[in-house]
């Protein structure tokens, strides 16, 4: 049986908030090279944005990148969860619009179709729930998916394997089969 401390709301609350921290909160430190890596990428989408005046610089594909840096061997860090899923989620949202048109409604449709599909192609990746919000909110046109975030995905994947590859404290990716 547990021994009963009495002590002050104060403590307690403290040791409370030090138990939460240590067991729900996250131990992630960024890595100087996951940082660089991700700079780089971005710098290079804000690059794309200017020249083209698109939508390259995407907040879900910042999501993707941290999932690759701080989590490279789960399920939707995978290269197929990556691509597939980001891709397809963007495929889903754009077609909706094509179906019928733009706006929160759309956006929400767009996610709960993703939310059940992508899981259904096995390429689960949450950033492609986000991305298929996408094209109903913000109208980036038609071929969004195959030229913003297929290139994206790939370029993504392929950079972190080889960073794995060739920088010491990068973990290893991708996963084995």
């Amino acid at each position: 049986m547990p021994k009963l401390v009495l002590c002050s709301p104060s403590t307690y609350c403290r040791a409370m908030v030090s138990r939460i921290i240590t067991r729900w909160g996250t131990p992630y430190r960024p890595a100087l090279s996951g940082l660089l890596w991700m700079a780089v990428l971005l710098g290079a989408l804000v690059w794309l944005d200017g020249l083209h005046d698109g939508l390259f610089l995407v907040p879900p594909f910042a999501a993707t990148m941290t999932i690759l840096i701080y989590l490279p061997a789960v399920s939707i860090a995978q290269p197929y969860a990556i691509i597939a899923g980001s891709t397809s989620g963007a495929l889903i949202g754009t077609a909706l619009t094509l179906v019928f048109g733009f706006g929160p409604e759309v956006a929400m449709a767009a996610a709960l179709v993703a939310v059940i599909a992508l899981p259904l192609l096995r390429a689960y990746h949450p950033p492609g729930i986000a991305l298929a919000m996408y094209p109903a909110l913000l109208h980036p046109g038609i071929a969004f998916a195959p030229r913003v975030v297929l290139p994206f995905t790939l370029l993504a994947v392929t950079s972190a394997t080889a960073m794995s590859r060739l920088v010491r404290a990068w973990p290893r990716y991708p996963a084995a089969l």
